[in-house]
């Protein structure tokens, strides 16, 4: 049952005070610019560990795939093999260490910047900072809509003021604090999130009557899947839907390969590399982060496809009826309906932590962006704290207003929209950037804006959920689509990253100017 509107605001005053001393730690120790971008290029592996899951680990992984596992079924497990095996291992190992040391280097202070100093061009730090700009507030809301439908079921408050409040106090330690208050607070949130999701895990086993009756009794209610899912190819929340169908395009091009592949190339992600004093220290950190992410995507999942179960069982509906249609307000009803009062206070505490680490990053990163490779680009002043402060607040006001603007169950979809995107824009320049010792301007150049376009392009006239969105297929051409079924079903990540590899590919190494660089502790 719900806890008490007392109890829930007394922890969270507590939980607020602790996540508010350590933002004033991060800004006593912020004294000069670095500080600010890049946490003095000192932080420890387990704060890098913890920073960058709970960075990339937010209530859209929480709230908005736990959702979309409860509607579409258990075959997102697939986005935790990759978030492991791409999002951890390749991302450490193979990137993280080059990442290190060209930013060391080059005294790299942001993504765009690193691109800029790479390929000595200003247009790729220009665009690459437009890139986040224009489509980082997309992912921000979708974190800021999962926050604030957590806090409207639990608090009672209403949804405006829930949203309002939570940017609010995130911002108040993004502003002041910089990258160090960042990652002290991510690293704090992170194991809240560690502690609160695997009791999420064991209690919902409990509750359903262990993991065999509970997986049993989701497998045997495949006759349940709603007819409009089963038209587009769900067969049940156990096993994959049928290879070629809408849902499977859905399920596989865009939520796991769009946020599987695309998290290599997160500007929040990569700038959490140039924080490192050495490659040693992204050797230990990937001992810490791949077991978080196992624990923080696996059980959003599983619980969420397994809230059939406990809807079917108490209010005899499946869980998007039970939360009245709304995909992104499964995991709250849920919590708030099947779990003890402490465990929804703690859980409370957990979605808090979940959004706001990965806010804050994103706010942090969206305001140097402006600043620092857009603005002030070749100015003293882009390096200023102040300018990057203000540079924070004015796209945390940004991301609110679209937050509002965003339709229902957008939360996943929200998402992998930004995650596919950067990976097509950014992932074929980042990889070359790191291992080419010859990068080639021109090939750079070409390559962003042949990802960037294409995406935009696909996403906004060609896939029918983005193109929905969006609207303005339906606007200038009356149609939500220009192309029917594949094309419409096919995320655009799978057309715009390898048009933008090949591109780079065609005019990078044809040239023969790409040379890896020699490798360095």
């Amino acid at each position: 049952m719900a806890a008490s509107t007392s109890i829930i605001l007394t922890v969270a005053v507590i939980y607020l005070v602790m996540i508010l001393g350590l933002g004033y730690l991060g800004y006593k120790r912020t004294k000069e610019a670095e500080d600010y971008l890049v946490a003095g290029r000192k932080a420890h592996p387990v704060i890098i560990a913890l920073s960058y899951g709970a960075t990339f680990i937010s209530t859209s992984a929480i709230v908005g795939f736990g959702g979309q596992a409860a509607n579409l079924g258990m075959g997102l497990i697939w986005l935790t093999v990759f978030n492991i095996g791409v999002g951890i291992l390749l991302a450490f190992v193979i990137f993280g260490k080059k990442t290190r040391e060209v930013g060391h280097r080059l005294r790299a202070v942001t993504f765009p910047d690193l691109m800029g100093k790479v390929y000595q061009s200003s247009f790729m730090q220009v665009v690459s900072g437009l890139v986040i700009i224009i489509g980082m507030p997309l992912y921000t809301a979708a974190v800021l809509i999962g926050g604030a439908q957590f806090i409207k079921e639990t608090v009672g408050l209403s949804y405006g003021v829930s949203l309002v409040g939570f940017a609010v106090i995130v911002a108040i330690y993004v502003i002041f604090g910089g990258l160090i208050a960042v990652m002290y607070t991510d690293a704090v949130q992170g194991t809240i999130m560690l502690v609160g999701m695997t009791i999420l895990l064991v209690s919902t086993y409990l509750i359903l009557g262990g993991v065999t009756a509970a997986h049993t009794a989701l497998t045997g209610m495949a006759d349940l899947v709603p007819a409009k899912l089963a038209e587009q190819g769900m067969i049940g929340w156990t096993v994959m839907p049928d290879l070629g169908s809408p849902i499977w395009f859905t399920l596989v091009t865009t939520l796991v390969l769009g946020v599987g592949i695309g998290v290599l190339a997160q500007p929040q992600l990569v700038v959490r590399f140039m924080t490192a004093k050495d490659s040693r220290s992204l050797n230990r950190a990937v001992l810490v982060g791949g077991p978080f992410i196992l624990m923080m995507t696996g059980v959003a999942f599983t619980v969420g496809a397994l809230t059939n179960v406990y809807f079917y069982r108490t209010a005899g509906q499946i869980a998007v009826q039970a939360a009245g249609g709304n995909v992104d307000a499964i995991i709250p009803v849920f919590i708030n309906s099947s779990m003890p009062e402490w465990f929804v206070v703690l859980f409370m505490v957990t979605l808090l932590a979940a959004a706001m680490s990965t806010l804050s990053s994103l706010f942090h990163a969206m305001g140097t962006a402006l600043i620092c490779d857009v603005w002030g680009r070749g100015r003293e002043c882009a390096l200023s704290m102040r300018a990057n402060q203000l540079g924070v607040l004015v796209m945390i006001v940004a991301s609110v207003i679209v937050a509002f603007l965003m339709p229902g169950s957008i939360i996943a979809i929200a998402t992998a929209m930004f995650m596919g995107l950067c990976a097509s824009a950014f992932l074929p320049v980042f990889a070359v950037a790191v291992y080419c010792k010859k990068p080639d301007q021109r090939a750079a150049k070409a390559s962003l804006v042949v990802g960037a376009v294409t995406w935009f392009l696909w996403a906004l006239f060609i896939n029918s959920r983005y193109a929905t969105v969006f609207g303005l297929s339906k606007v200038l051409l009356g149609t939500v689509s220009i192309l029917g079924y594949p094309w419409n079903a096919i995320d655009p990540i799978i057309i715009a990253l390898p048009l933008s590899a090949i591109t780079i590919i065609i005019l990078q190494f044809t040239r023969g100017r790409c040379r890896p660089e020699a490798r360095t502790a």
